[in-house]
């Protein structure tokens, strides 16, 4: 498999997964204080949104670069 086709799959299940989850969330965490021995940090979740719109435009680039990269020149 050539990575044409590799990146194509790639991109169809990432586009899949955004497209129906809607995005993502982590966790960041900051050191907010520092006195001496004792550091105070803070956690925080944050979420990332995904478009529904990108992710169903990143499942059809997948699919047309997997429709044309199966071609030889």
């Amino acid at each position: 498999m050539n990575a044409i086709k590799t990146l194509g799959i790639l991109l169809i299940v990432l586009g899949a997964l955004g497209a129906s989850y809607g995005g993502f969330s982590y966790t960041k965490q900051t050191e907010a204080a520092s006195i001496g021995p004792i550091k105070l940090q803070v956690t925080e979740q944050q979420r990332v949104n995904i478009p529904l719109w990108a992710g169903l435009g990143a499942v059809g680039v997948g699919l047309l670069l997997l429709l044309t990269g199966s071609r030889k020149p």
